[in-house]
Order: structure tokens, then sequence, then C-alpha cells
């Protein structure tokens, strides 16, 4: 810009800078530069699993929570299937039922969680240094379900991975709204876990911080 007025060909030449610089990242920041930058624009590809009515609905509104809301921070696979007969489970696919169909933020709190699994397996050491602490924490975890996960390391693992869905719901829907659905999950599954998290964040969380775990 020259005494407040464009000079002419500068808008033709940021766009080319910005072309040679983008070609000079890898392909995985590039995304993530796109994710950050543009929200709505996630690269999420959502299938659904036998084509019925309620999962094309959940898949509708997937899509629309993804472009009502920034997730690029809990983004972390960009391949989603919607299986009404399946329980929740992020891999080797990320897969959500249609169990909260019309309900957006049990379904966007969901979403997060099996996304925050994928943040986990990235980073598996400090993963596992902070079960060994959690263990000596909460000697007497439950190890299944319903109070607990599958098994008592899967119960530390979710310790960490619904406190960071709770930190993630606060963020984006505000701290009463993300309290009530952790509390409704409570009330459903992972009871203990959950009760734990809203009940000892700062314990969790300061195992997460030594760790580097916080999103």
């Amino acid at each position: 810009m020259v005494g407040g007025k464009v000079r002419p060909g500068a808008a033709m030449a940021a766009p080319g800078r910005m072309q040679v610089a983008m070609k000079a990242l890898a392909p995985q920041f590039v995304i993530l530069l796109l994710l950050n930058g543009l929200p709505g624009v996630t690269g999420i590809e959502i299938s659904v699993k036998n084509g019925s009515e309620r999962e094309n609905q959940t898949k509708a509104q997937l899509e629309r929570l993804l472009k009502q809301y920034n997730l690029a921070k809990w983004i972390f696979t960009t391949k989603v299937i919607i299986d009404q007969a399946e329980i929740p489970h992020s891999h080797p696919v990320l897969t959500l039922h249609t169990r909260h169909l019309g309900n957006d933020d049990a379904l966007l709190s969901t979403f997060i969680h099996e996304q925050i699994h994928w943040f986990e397996e990235q980073h598996a050491a400090e993963r596992d240094k902070a079960i060994k602490e959690l263990e000596a924490i909460y000697p007497e975890a439950p190890g299944g379900p319903p109070e607990g996960a599958r098994d008592k390391n899967s119960t530390y693992l979710h310790l960490m991975v619904c406190y960071l869905e709770y930190l993630g719901m606060i963020e984006l829907v505000g701290p009463e709204k993300a309290r009530h659905v952790i509390e409704e999950s409570s009330h459903n599954y992972y009871k203990w876990i959950y009760a734990t998290v809203l009940k000892d964040g700062p314990k969790i969380a300061a195992v997460l911080e030594k760790h580097k775990l916080k999103l």
C-alpha cells in the first residue's frame, strides 16, 4: 500500500507468496493452517454404514456442528463413520452411533472424545507415564463397566480423555452446558470416571500438564 492506495499488482503478488510458503510446508502443516484459519473448513470425510434415515440425519447434524464450531483444535483424524449398530470408538476409524440425534451437545462431546483418543495415541510415551501416575493416585479405580472402562488401564486412560473432553466442551459451549453433558454421561457409562473428572479436575490437570498432554 502506497499513500493509502493499494499498489498496482500488490493484490496478485500476495497470493503468489502465500502459494510458495504453503508449498514449503509439509502437507500436514498446510492442513493444520487451513483448519485453524477457516472456521467450518474441516476436511472431515463422513460416511454412513447402513444408509438408514437416522444415520443420514446424524451425518447432517455432525456436518452442521462442524460448520457451527471451529473444531480444528480437536481434530486428529479426518475420517468418520456413522453406524447406528456400533458403540462409539476411535480406532481404526472414528465411529459414532445415532443415539445423540437431536442432542447437539452430546454429539459434539462424543465426537471430540473420540478425536482425543487419536491425540493420546500420537503421544503414547507421555500417555503411558501419565497412566502410571494415575495408577498411584487412584489405586482402587474400577476395572470394568459401568463405573470404569473395559479394564483398569483403559480406566486410567479415560480419566485423561474424559477430562480433556470436559475442558473442550467448556471451551465450546460454556461451563454450565459442559458440566450438564458430563453429568449426563456419568449416569450412563464411565460413571466413576466422569464423576472423578468433575470432582478431581485440578488433580488430573496437574498430571496432564506435567506430561504435556493438555490441548
